[in-house]
């Protein structure tokens, strides 16, 4: 069967693009995506786009203080907490659909909270962003919604 990378040439690349990263405990699903049974931490990377096509994330998924503009390749399911902080992100489209825990997208360039989840089972902090409206955004809270500082 042929698989259909939208992103990669081969398997070969994205295990090479996972060992540059330390992420281990992966599966390469047909699609390219890769689901990991652990955490995924690129914070701090200097990166502009994430390098692969995350589907399922068990454990935490840090993508903070990066220059990243959007949420392209992050994973459809992150079992713990997902931080995407610190960056010049526009919209929470293309951001996870389900998080575990606490959901950290504070300093960065959001008018509106469309994309996110509509469940948050932990904190919601959204500081220190352009915020005109909340429309878009979670259903449920189920511990602290941060607003402050828009």
């Amino acid at each position: 069967m042929i698989k259909l990378f939208e992103q990669f040439n081969n398997e070969q690349e994205i295990h090479e693009i996972c060992k540059k990263y330390n992420i281990k405990n992966y599966t390469i699903n047909e699609d390219g995506s890769i689901d990991v049974n652990g955490n995924v931490r690129l914070s701090c990377q200097a990166l502009s786009s994430i390098p692969l096509k995350f589907n399922k994330v068990s454990g935490y998924f840090y993508v903070n203080d990066n220059f990243l503009h959007n949420l392209n390749n992050c994973p459809k399911e992150v079992g713990g907490e997902f931080d995407c902080s610190g960056n010049y992100i526009t919209s929470l489209l293309g951001g996870p659909e389900f998080v575990g825990e606490e959901y950290n997208c504070s300093f960065n360039s959001l008018t509106t909270l469309e994309g996110s989840p509509m469940d948050i089972h932990e904190d919601f902090n959204c500081r220190n962003n352009k915020l005109t409206t909340l429309k878009g955004g979670p259903l449920r809270i189920s511990s602290n919604f941060v607003l402050r500082r828009n």
